[in-house]
């Protein structure tokens, strides 16, 4: 049997991850590992990240410490998972993820279906290099070590970073099998890098693209939003619509082609829109990045039914459009009840904003209204992606202004009373028993 090859290891003067730009809490956890006789590896995206001089958003640890033994070096962690197990170490305003290197799962753990890889289960431990290969991209397989301060590579993820692609490790075919989720990701990472998606990854998420239909509907949900408010959705979704992935699981998605198409708004650029507002510091909420991309089919649906009936939809029957248009969606990614419903109110909420005539005290009103902020992020998105209505969008900004300066006041006031009645409290004198002078006797 030939021996395995030998990995790239860069020297510390070699990369320019530095501990200076790791957390100190995940320093502290990976030097406890280290001295405690185990590997400690920051792993992941981190790497990625840190190899591209960029901030990380979190930090990962790799290590062949069990879970168990994990658990015993930090009385400040919790295991978690079944899947997957973890251990969280927490510490004040951060939570650092420790998992013990794994390989492949044996096919017979798993409760995927006789000739499916799908993973069910995977707590199957291995060492680094097993670790590395059942990893999903090249460039998030890289691995520092803290022992002497080298990036490890097993797959040739240095060489891909330094090329800008995303590569599937190993065979595609079979790793997009195992987690389907991994073609999204595929898509946001590419968006997210500014990364081409190499050839062989592309065909194998063509091929594969159906089998998204068997991956959780909560992680794709949750991987879609994540990826709609990345701020480079537009990249992203552009590599969706590329390798047939909306098809699979957003066909509402190609309308903002159709809508441009029949000359009704530059409606393709709502996730570049979306990706301004991002990078202004705009907070897009779940509903809003899912809306988004249901907007340009309830637009089509309303231009179609108004131009058969030659008169505007009432506010009801604008309701019970935008619930018939987005129920498919809801159904086939399983949105949750309360998701599902702040959905709706978003959309139908930006159809109250986009009534004419509305006086000052009117939008006033609407903008006491729950569902206002979600309806105001989709009706900018709009303004932003076609161009038109700026004149509205500053009025209902006005108008949320207005609101928002009345409730500032209230908690005010509201503090000013509390601190009122506590000086009141303090000055009152408890009684003494008896009068102090001492009678009788």
């Amino acid at each position: 049997m030939s021996a395995e090859p030998e990995p790239r290891i860069l020297a510390r003067p070699e990369h320019p991850v530095s501990r200076k730009n790791i957390s100190e809490n995940t320093l502290k956890v990976l030097y406890r590992l280290h001295n405690q006789g185990y590997k400690g590896y920051l792993v992941g995206g981190a790497v990625r990240d840190l190899m591209m001089q960029r901030g990380p958003k979190d930090f990962d640890v790799g290590t062949d410490a069990r879970p168990n033994e994990v658990r015993r070096l930090f009385r400040n962690s919790r295991i978690i998972g079944r899947r997957f197990r973890l251990v969280h170490v927490y510490f004040q305003g951060e939570i650092v993820e420790v998992s013990t290197f794994r390989r492949d799962p044996d096919p017979e753990h798993q409760d995927s279906g006789d000739d499916e890889l799908l993973i069910t289960s995977d707590n199957t431990y291995g060492t680094p290099r097993e670790d590395a290969f059942r990893r999903d991209f090249t460039v998030n397989a890289l691995f520092y070590d803290i022992g002497d301060f080298s990036v490890v590579d097993y797959v040739g993820g240095v060489e891909d970073l330094e090329d800008g692609l995303i590569r599937a490790i190993g065979d595609p075919d079979v790793r997009f099998q195992e987690d389907p989720v991994r073609m999204l990701r595929a898509c946001e990472f590419a968006g997210r890098l500014g990364f081409a998606i190499e050839e062989g990854t592309q065909d194998g998420i063509h091929r594969q693209r159906r089998e998204l239909e068997k991956a959780s509907a909560v992680r794709v949900t949750e991987e879609i939003v994540d990826l709609m408010r990345c701020g480079s959705a537009d990249d992203a979704v552009g590599w969706m619509m590329d390798l047939d992935l909306l098809e699979v699981l957003l066909p509402e998605a190609y309308d903002m082609v159709a809508v441009e198409e029949r000359g009704l708004g530059s409606f393709d650029r709502t996730p570049a829109a979306l990706d301004e507002m991002v990078a202004e510091g705009a907070k897009i909420g779940d509903a809003v990045a899912l809306a988004s991309l249901l907007l340009p089919r309830v637009m089509l649906r309303r231009y179609d039914i108004e131009a058969v009936d030659q008169r505007p939809m009432s506010r009801d029957a604008i309701g019970a459009m935008v619930a018939e248009v987005i129920e498919p969606f809801l159904a086939r990614l399983q949105i949750s009840r309360d998701r599902a419903a702040r959905i709706g109110a978003a959309l139908n909420g930006f159809h109250r904003l986009a009534e004419p005539g509305l006086q000052a005290r009117q939008r006033v009103d609407l903008a006491r209204r729950p569902w206002f902020s979600d309806a105001l992020t989709l009706f900018e998105m709009l303004v932003r992606a076609t161009g038109e209505g700026g004149a509205e969008l500053d009025a209902w900004r006005s108008a949320g202004a207005k609101i928002g300066a009345e409730e500032q006041r209230e908690q005010e006031e509201r503090k000013s009373r509390g601190r009122s009645r506590r000086r009141r409290r303090r000055s009152r004198k408890r009684k003494k028993g008896g009068s102090g002078g001492g009678g009788g006797g």
